[in-house]
């Protein structure tokens, strides 16, 4: 495996795929890992698995050890499955929504995502419709959801955030990975950070060590 070990010292292109939702997709060596990238940004494992790791911790492993329910909006190559499954041992039901076919089979061919079948189940389907259609609750909410550097702007409105909030339990958590790139996108998180009633939640900023990515948590507290 001569690529893997050369990407300690330059990342190795391995494919590009076209998308229609997210035009182009790099999978590539990196450090003697498979990453998934877009056009301007890491899409899955590498740099935005550290990211995740880091939020997953602040909530704490023996917590989501003890969950039943993940609700996983956005697949990308699987990195936040593998680190609830293998760095988590995490042994329950997790439901992974992703809008991209082209993501779910580069997931499915270059990053083994099937290994994970039991009790993972995906459903290709916009993410705002699925939480505005779904009636399960869940202990644990990642949300992940990019067009290369783009945010939809559904997932800062009230609307969604209303039916995000009837879909956590008493005590659950959200995970919500933004990207920063402008000062307005700091208003825009704060703004979102006010949607949650304090009486209700307690929802934290967090700065990551990733450039341009800050990850939010919300806990139900009632």
């Amino acid at each position: 495996m001569l690529k893997k070990w050369l990407s300690y010292l330059t990342p190795i292109p391995l494919k590009k795929i076209t998308s229609k939702i997210n035009h182009k997709l790099e999978i590539t060596w990196q450090n003697g890992q498979l990453v998934l990238d877009t056009e301007n940004t890491n899409y899955s494992y590498g740099q935005l698995e550290q990211v995740f790791k880091r939020g997953l911790k602040f909530i704490g492993y023996q917590k989501i050890r003890a969950m039943q329910r993940v609700l996983n909006l956005g697949l990308g190559a699987g990195s936040t499955v593998h680190l609830l499954r293998n760095e988590i041992n995490f042994t329950g039901s997790i439901t992974s929504v992703e809008l991209d076919q082209a993501v779910i089979y580069v997931a499915r061919k270059y990053f083994n995502l099937d290994r994970y079948q039991v009790n993972h189940h995906i459903v290709q389907m916009d993410a705002f419709e699925y939480v505005l259609s779904c009636q399960e609750q869940y202990d644990l909410l990642v949300i992940d959801i990019f067009q290369d550097t783009h945010m939809p702007s559904f997932l800062f409105e009230g609307y969604f955030v209303q039916h995000l909030e009837q879909l956590l339990t008493v005590n659950g958590f959200i995970i919500f990975n933004t990207m920063i790139l402008t000062p307005e996108d700091e208003v825009r998180n704060q703004k979102f950070k006010a949607l949650f009633d304090p009486n209700r939640y307690s929802v934290r900023l967090m700065p990551t060590t990733a450039e341009h990515n800050s990850i939010i948590t919300i806990k139900r507290l009632v």
